[in-house]
């Protein structure tokens, strides 16, 4: 089983910057080989931000590229998402996903982040 915890929400002003940490604690037999950050504006669908996997590779939505860089550690224990350029349109409920090789994915809980004057 793995539990997925994100932090580094809040509120900020429009071209300001958070960085959301997904921190997973697992069984070390569990092996997440790709994980990404999704988000749900109120009235939306949920839609991904940006994946990684465990080589490193990344993609990105279009409305985010150049904006935001999404990073793990060496383990893939903990997944960022560095936000810049901010504007009201990423307000979202965040989420964190990682899965592993065989097709089981778990979610986080979700953090807010509301960009705002």
């Amino acid at each position: 089983q793995v539990q997925l915890v994100e932090s580094g929400g809040g509120l900020v002003q429009p071209g300001g910057s958070l960085r959301l940490s997904c921190v997973a604690s697992k069984n070390n037999r569990i092996a997440i080989t790709a994980a990404g950050w999704y988000r749900q504006a109120p009235g939306s669908e949920r839609e991904l931000v940006a994946r990684i996997t465990r080589g490193g590779a990344t993609d990105y939505a279009d409305s985010v590229k150049g904006r935001f860089t999404i990073s793990r550690d060496h383990s893939m224990n903990t997944i960022y998402l560095q936000m810049d350029n901010l504007t009201p349109a990423d307000t979202a409920v965040y989420y964190c996903k990682a899965g592993t090789s065989g097709g089981i994915n778990w979610w986080g809980q979700g953090t807010q982040v509301t960009v705002s004057s």
